[in-house]
């Protein structure tokens, strides 16, 4: 396929009087005016880099003087740097650990590590000054510099606290989640270019980790116990798996001899307690655990508890072990844990902000040797910039409505007294309860029903079947087999016509059974499906059930409402299609589940109703079928309106920034050969936009006019200029 062409934007004038808004990025207000040197560093064996970064401290402190004076910075994996040369271009050094600096595995680490350093190359500084003045373009220069940047603010505060990839954590404002977890605050920064200068980006982060301390505690915390007292019991056998579960893989650290503490990594529990668990000692006499530790050592407390098995089958009483902070949780966090991290993580904007100038003092970068060493200066200030609040748009709604024309409120606004454009017929449907008749009687559903239909016809929608038939299923049931029953039980209601729709209500916010309703009712049966929870049955709002209305009313073919033309100039001037697309890849660890592209396109000049095209696809970020997609949705579009498309706005959603020309370059291609597969001479013009979701650009509005009731910025607000690329267009809101 031949290399097709294209022009990246530049940015636009701007017209419109700013406001003002702070963010969360911080000027550095000095650069380095010299080459940044850049070396290559093995270190054998290989380890993980944590334990790379305290072999590095070890090699950069024992060898000052070889090293001319100079403090290098290092990433942890295989990149050093330095303000000015080193005495040597490649050099090979010994580094010899103090006992006990690793923690234990079922293979000992080692104490002894090799260093290779190798010169790779010298960085120019002036190609990131051009760069940030609009003079040059991003050189392999301009990207060493940044990096090297990066290296630098995290090189100190890495060796002081758990890093994950970019964020680094601290105890402090830990909160205890369960079962001996706790959820850390983190610290995000990276170094960012933008117009005319380098800035800091900090924002907050979060994960969970294991509370470090006694095992025991965490033992009686993973049984929802008050104390290690209540243990005195002893375990069932279903609690002793739930704890092994609980600890398995988590490094302790044994407490009985205060002056040789041993490092290990917990494999298993013994299936019998201390006082039950046989060792051989000299000359193959056996003796249980209980009676080896109160000969050597001390009475155990807790002799009726099993033991710790770690490396080469060595047997721990739990009591002993204490496990070793700054661990992090690595599992998969499930529903409860998930809520609690998040409600930990979300902030309102005035907390958020004071949390990042907290994060700001830790970093400290006003007395960080090595940004002096380098000739770095960040400000403690954050950055105020320029910023637009985009003119609200207007809703427009059916005629009749008494209220048909809409200008939000701080971006929103209820239905009343509105009717949707078109509403959809809904003559056969069913109701399928995953809840038994006790937890939710059929009156209590009839009734939600009632308020239901009442609100789905004053929107304008056309319910002809006003008594659907109720069905029962077990939420960890055959889901297949009771959607398949709701779907047999519509369709007999209705005299054998086609059932439309299946209401389903849910018992909880459990993510396993919703996924199994759709994918059994997209892919299996062919049928809409509309899911609530069971709380909303209860005692029926009229808002709530006009959201769900809308929902309904664009499954079953509808349309709910439209921009205003003077609002969508691009749209009107010429036929225009929006189209929007990602890949989802499967969860970490995953090699064997497939990757998913998606297509979402507008099918009328309006852009008020929308048509999907899905693929399953390898393990790869560009869309490998998006010629036919496209093709699909330009149909789709024409058969809709009899109209060809003369734009074609493309979103892309899920694309790094080192993969921008890749993916632009190959599905730009895409869409241009679909389009000509349909007519030879047919060449809309294509704008390719971007998305990117997690930027860690926060703002914090200055002025109170320009704030909603929660303190974030209005909706609308635009900022694109000050912190952006230098010269390419791009924005942020």
């Amino acid at each position: 396929m031949k290399k097709e062409t294209f022009q990246i934007m530049k940015r636009p004038g701007i017209e419109n009087e700013p406001i003002k808004v702070q963010t969360n990025f911080f000027e550095v207000t000095k650069l380095p005016k010299m080459k940044i040197t850049h070396y290559d560093v093995t270190i054998s064996p290989e380890v993980p880099p944590r334990l790379n970064r305290k072999v590095f401290a070890c090699f950069s402190e024992e060898n000052k003087n070889a090293l001319g004076g100079v403090k290098p910075v290092y990433d942890g994996k295989a990149n050093m740097f330095t303000h000015k040369k080193l005495p040597f271009e490649s050099k090979i050094f010994e580094v010899e650990l103090e006992k006990g600096s690793a923690p234990m595995t079922k293979t000992r680490p080692p104490q002894g590590f090799k260093i290779v350093i190798r010169k790779a190359r010298d960085i120019d500084m002036e190609d990131l000054f051009q760069f940030l003045n609009a003079k040059g373009n991003m050189t392999n220069n301009c990207k060493m510099a940044i990096n090297a940047m990066n290296i630098i603010i995290r090189h100190e505060i890495s060796a002081k606290y758990p890093t994950l990839r970019n964020p680094f954590y601290t105890p402090q404002g830990a909160t205890s989640l369960r079962e001996g977890m706790e959820a850390w605050q983190g610290y995000y920064q990276s170094a960012r270019p933008t117009m005319g200068k380098m800035m800091i980006n900090i924002d907050l982060s979060a994960t969970t980790f294991y509370e470090g301390g006694p095992l025991i505690q965490m033992v009686a915390k993973i049984l929802g116990l008050r104390s290690p007292n209540d243990l005195r019991r002893g375990l069932s056998d279903m609690e002793r798996q739930k704890v092994e579960k609980g600890i398995k893989n988590l490094r302790i650290n044994d407490n009985h001899r205060p002056e040789n503490k041993r490092k290990f990594k917990i494999e298993k529990l013994t299936q019998t307690s201390a006082s039950d668990t046989m060792l051989d000692v000299d000359n193959s006499n056996k003796i249980n655990v209980e009676t080896y530790f109160q000969n050597k050592y001390r009475r155990l407390l807790y002799p009726f508890l099993p033991c710790i098995i770690a490396r080469k089958n060595i047997h721990l009483p739990i009591e002993i072990c204490d496990v070793i902070p700054e661990q992090r949780y690595m599992r998969k966090l499930d529903r409860d844990l998930s809520d609690k991290m998040t409600n930990f993580a979300r902030q309102n904007p005035t907390i958020r902000a004071n949390r990042i100038q907290t994060g700001l003092n830790i970093l400290n970068y006003q007395n960080n040797e090595y940004l002096k060493q380098f000739g770095i200066e960040v400000s403690n200030n954050m950055a105020v910039v320029n910023a637009r609040i985009l003119p609200t748009p207007t809703i427009q709604y059916h005629q009749s409505s008494r209220e048909s024309c809409v200008r939000p409120n701080c971006g929103s606004w209820n239905l009343r007294d509105k009717k949707v454009i078109n509403g959809a017929i809904l003559s056969s449907w069913s109701v399928l309860a995953f809840l038994s008749y006790k937890d939710l009687p059929d009156q209590a559903i009839k009734l939600f029903v009632r308020e239901l239909i009442t609100t789905c016809q004053d929107t304008g929608m056309n319910i002809s079947e006003r008594d659907p038939p109720i069905c029962r299923a077990n939420p960890i049931g055959d889901t297949k087999e009771s959607l398949q029953k709701a779907w047999l039980k519509a369709r007999d209601k209705a005299w054998g016509a086609k059932p439309q729709l299946i209401l389903c209500i849910l018992p909880n916010t459990g993510l396993y059974l919703y996924a199994e309703i759709k994918r059994i009712s997209d892919t299996v049966i062919g049928i809409a499906t509309q899911c609530i929870q069971s709380k909303h049955t209860n005692k029926p709002v009229k808002q709530y059930c006009a959201n769900v209305c809308l929902k309904m009313n664009i499954k079953l073919g509808g349309e709910n409402s439209f921009l205003i033309p003077e609002h969508i100039q691009f749209l009107v001037d010429e036929p225009t299609i929006l189209m929007g697309a990602s890949v989802t890849h499967p969860l970490s660890g995953n090699n064997e589940g497939p990757s998913y592209a998606a297509l979402c396109s507008s099918v009328n000049v309006k852009a008020s109703c929308y048509a999907a095209s899905i693929r399953v696809q390898s393990h790869t970020d560009i869309l490998t079928d998006l010629a036919n997609m496209v093709k699909e949705s330009l149909k789709t579009f024409y058969q809709a309106c009899g109209l060809k498309p003369k734009k074609i706005l493309f979103y892309r959603n899920g694309v790094s920034k080192s993969q921008f020309m890749y993916v632009l370059e190959s599905e730009l291609a895409a869409i241009k050969y679909a389009c000509q597969s349909l007519e030879a001479d047919y060449r809309p013009t294509i704008t390719f936009v971007v998305i990117q979701k997690r930027h860690h650009t926060r703002f914090f509005p200055i002025e109170k006019k320009n704030a909603d009731k929660s303190g974030n910025c209005l909706p609308g607000t635009v900022v694109d200029m000050d912190i952006t690329h230098p010269f390419e267009f791009d924005f942020c809101k």
